[in-house]
């Protein structure tokens, strides 16, 4: 099974970047206003407003179009090679790198080696070193009171973007080495959960075949005892030999077999390297559910024209499992459930009729989150703390899925809609 493939996804976490991007515009503005009419310094200050609004406007937009909570890379490269374009013409307005702040432009390089692959780490130190060069040569003077007249050697100057640069080499290099480990330790984890869960699941069979072969050991006896029997006596009559044949030796086929379960259980399944598209996922789940459930599930695929084949994957269907018992704990009696596509995207929608998603969570953009809880007496104890819908969430996003939660308008009940980019289905 390929489990690990979209476990070393290079992302960042959505709402842990823009509250570190909001944490720099309030210390960017509180700065500039405070030099201007504290200190009294003149600059331009109302151009330095201006750009640091140009990031807020981003970080807006970051919060409100882009739905995905992990951000993946190249998008992620995008905002931060902003935000130091950004930084570079602050500074070149307040002081270019004689600036006591110019330090902070290599934050976002430090940043991305955590988190990003190395070519966009190698991109943004790029931009930053051409940044700094421009910097130590073109830039308005630091504002001061006009009283003071601080002079250094040239060199001094020129000492600063090369102690930044080497300061900045040596960050991102032990980001980039101390991400990759903690990659590489995440998916030794995550291998250790499949082997696991994949051990439980065989010695789990294991324990059924094991009593069922003990249960069916002997009625199967008394069968084969009876058809020798009749083999004995009946064995000359050409009209029903072939058969009493087959019977004998059918009921010795099954006995080895019951012997083979009852003495190693963990025999090998194809079904478990073969090649699964979203329609069969959602059999299986469903038909699962249907088993143990006595409420009404339908499942429409009338819109499905994608023939996309995946290996079968466990974090999809512990992802779809998840959100499909949901609509099953939650519904009075009907969960829909439509699986849709066309030549770019594919999505599965999952509805029920019950009460919806807590009004507060959603507002607030809460749902999928862990350890949260709604204010809403209503369900109060099936709501639990959200854990489930997390690692449901975190697992399907992990294969590239885009997950929307909503209340349905027509019937108030809650709405799941996962959708893929038909390309990024295909490399799962």
């Amino acid at each position: 099974m390929r489990f690990l493939k979209t476990s070393s996804l290079y992302s960042l976490n959505k709402s842990t970047f823009i509250n570190l991007r909001w944490i720099a515009y309030i210390g960017q503005l509180v700065t500039i206003l405070f030099v201007q009419f504290i200190l009294n310094y003149s600059f331009n200050y109302i151009f330095c407003v201006f750009i640091i609004s140009l990031g807020v406007l981003t970080n807006i937009y970051l919060k409100i179009k882009v739905k995905e909570n992990l951000l993946k890379n190249t998008l992620s490269t995008v905002f931060l090679i902003f935000d130091i374009l950004q930084l570079g013409v602050l500074f070149f307005l307040t002081g270019g790198i004689t600036n006591p702040f110019i330090f902070l432009i290599i934050v976002p390089a430090v940043f991305s080696s955590q988190y990003l692959n190395l070519k966009s780490s190698i991109i943004l130190v790029s931009l930053i070193i051409l940044i700094l060069s421009i910097l130590t040569f073109f830039y308005i003077d630091l504002p001061h009171s006009g009283e003071i007249h601080f002079h250094v050697p040239e060199y001094y100057l020129y000492a600063i973007p090369l102690s930044i640069i080497i300061g900045l080499l040596f960050l991102v290099y032990f980001g980039i080495k101390f991400g990759e480990k903690n990659r590489i330790r995440q998916k030794a984890f995550d291998k250790i959960q499949e082997l696991m869960a994949k051990e439980n699941e065989l010695i789990s069979l294991g324990a059924q075949a094991a009593a069922a072969a003990h249960s069916l050991g002997t009625p199967l006896s008394t069968i084969l005892l009876t058809a020798k029997e009749i083999q004995k006596e009946f064995g000359d009559n050409v009209k029903i030999k072939k058969d009493i044949d087959l019977l004998v030796s059918q009921s010795n086929r099954c006995a080895e077999i019951l012997k083979k379960l009852s003495i190693n259980p963990k025999i090998d399944d194809g079904f478990l390297e073969s090649q699964l598209n979203l329609h069969d996922y959602l059999n299986e789940v469903v038909r699962s559910y249907e088993e143990i459930s006595s409420k009404k599930f339908i499942l429409n695929t009338e819109n499905y024209k994608n023939s996309i084949k995946t290996f079968k994957s466990p974090e999809i269907i512990y992802g779809l499992r998840n959100f499909i018992g949901n609509a099953n704990k939650f519904s009075k009696n009907l969960i829909e459930i439509y699986l849709n596509s066309n030549k770019k995207y594919t999505e599965i929608i999952i509805k029920d009729d019950g009460p919806g998603f807590p009004k507060d969570l959603i507002e607030k953009d809460r749902l999928g989150e862990p350890y949260i809880r709604s204010a809403s007496q209503i369900n109060i104890k099936k709501y639990g703390l959200g854990l489930g819908t997390f690692i449901g969430k975190t697992l399907l996003e992990k294969n590239y899925a885009n997950i929307i939660f909503k209340n349905s308008k027509i019937t108030g009940g809650a709405e799941v809609i996962i959708k893929w980019e038909n390309k990024d289905l295909a490399n799962i």
